[in-house]
């Protein structure tokens, strides 16, 4: 392979880094340094640039990806939308002429995301660099593209060319093998609207029902600093399912941790089945509540796809394991020996999801469910998660996904600043472009101060 003259297995990695810049699937791994301004600067050292001139670029590529006012935050302390911001900022920070780009809106809001597009928009249109981009957000990034390269599940090329011809020679099998099309190439290729059916919904329980999980005036600082959550209030009742939606930093990690315990309140208390989450044992509380990261490599123990979907389990829980594998396009037949750090990231995240489902816990958090799936596994993460709602369990996700909103929640709970902004079902609130969502009716509840 050549890039710019060079061959890419020959050549010393320092010669290309001037040259190409990648943003990869999880922005953590590509981040060293401490604090934000210092990440940023990093790559512009390693590249010999001048002080001054590195004072000028820094707080220029942090305001580019929306973050100048977080340059002196712990890059440990930024949510996982701020911190895929950052690595952008890191590598739009030298201009290079390559930019590969691995699912780079995956953990943005609609607003970064929107505003990124944007940017490499105007990239674009100045052809001052070549955008190599891989994404599922295929609506979104489609009109930028010179040129698709669709790859099939063995790896081999579909076909290359321009948008419009690629769709003219491949669409309908496209549409059969469960790769994402724009929405509205899709219903044309349908020949119709592109509506699913309508499917069964428990809908948000009676308020007559006791909540699994309840919130009172709970809040959250790292360090005694700015407060991440303020004063939630906050139930869940069996078989809902909610999203909880917001801007990048808004808070949505952190209640979801509290929720399941892996955090503590600084003031007000959360409660799930009546006990408090962080003081029940390990074994009690993966029978109540079930957790999936942003990041799934955080909740890999084994080194074999098989022991950690079988880790811990009861033998009844043991033989449910090929079903929903299987119905989450995780075959063991073909992952079962694979290491989970093998995987590729819409993988890891479906076995993530396994390795939680297959407990059957009461209350079911998922933070980012749809990020890097394909419309294969998407459709099996609804179809199952369709099942433990109406089994009872309480579905709550955490999500930048408008699609996975409107095709799944019953409920939205709308997060900005660390707190609650409206709550209310899914049909009164409406989702946009802007930095979180709308109210769309009076029928959302918008909770009053201290909520």
């Amino acid at each position: 392979m050549l890039v710019d003259g060079l061959d890419t297995a020959t050549v010393a990695p320092a010669a290309l880094a001037s040259r190409v810049g990648i943003v990869f699937q999880d922005p953590d791994s590509q981040l060293v340094m401490d604090r934000a301004e210092d990440d940023v600067a990093f790559g512009l050292e390693n590249l010999a640039w001048p002080p001054e001139a590195m004072r000028r670029r820094v707080p220029e590529a942090l305001s580019e990806v929306g973050l100048l006012g977080l340059a002196r935050r712990r890059s440990v302390h930024l949510s996982g939308g701020e911190q895929q911001r950052l690595a952008l900022a890191g590598v739009l920070a030298p201009g290079p002429g390559v930019l590969v780009l691995d699912e780079p809106t995956a953990n943005l809001d609609p607003a970064g995301a929107a505003a990124f597009v944007e940017r490499l928009g105007r990239i674009r249109a100045a052809r001052s660099a070549t955008l190599v981009l891989i994404e599922h957000r295929v609506d979104e990034v489609w009109p930028l593209a010179d040129r698709v390269l669709v790859i099939g599940r063995d790896g081999r090329p579909v076909d290359l060319g321009t948008p419009d011809e690629v769709v003219r020679r491949q669409g309908a099998r496209l549409v059969r093998e469960g790769i994402w099309l724009p929405a509205a190439i899709e219903r044309a290729l349908r020949g119709g609207d592109g509506a699913r059916p309508a499917e069964p919904s428990a809908g948000r329980a009676a308020s007559s029902t006791a909540p699994l999980a309840e919130m009172r005036g709970a809040g959250f600082a790292w360090q005694r600093g700015v407060p991440v959550l303020d004063g939630v209030d906050l139930d869940l009742a069996p078989g809902e399912r909610a999203a909880l939606v917001g801007p990048n930093g808004s808070g949505k990690s952190t209640l979801a941790r509290l929720l399941v315990g892996l955090l503590r309140p600084d003031r007000g208390l959360v409660r799930l089945g009546g006990a408090d989450p962080a003081r029940l044992r390990a074994a009690d509380l993966a029978r109540q509540a079930g957790y999936v990261f942003q990041d799934p490599e955080q909740q890999f123990l084994t080194d074999r796809v098989i022991d950690e979907l079988t880790l811990g389990l009861r033998p009844a829980e043991r033989d449910l394991v090929p079903a929903l594998a299987a119905t989450l396009d995780l075959a063991l037949e073909q992952f079962a020996e694979r290491s989970p750090y093998t995987l590729s990231g819409g993988e890891q995240r479906r076995l993530s999801l396994a390795c939680t489902l297959v407990r059957r816990p009461r209350l079911l958090v998922l933070d980012e469910p749809t990020f890097g799936q394909d419309r294969s596994g998407y459709e099996g993460l609804l179809a199952i998660l369709r099942q433990r709602v109406e089994a009872g369990t309480c579905v709550l996700a955490a999500t930048h996904d408008r699609r996975f909103v409107a095709d799944f929640a019953r409920r939205v709970i709308v997060l900005e600043r660390g707190r609650i902004v409206a709550d209310g079902p899914e049909a009164t609130i409406t989702l946009a472009p802007g930095p979180a969502l709308a109210v769309a009716s009076a029928g959302a509840s918008t909770p009053g101060p201290g909520r």
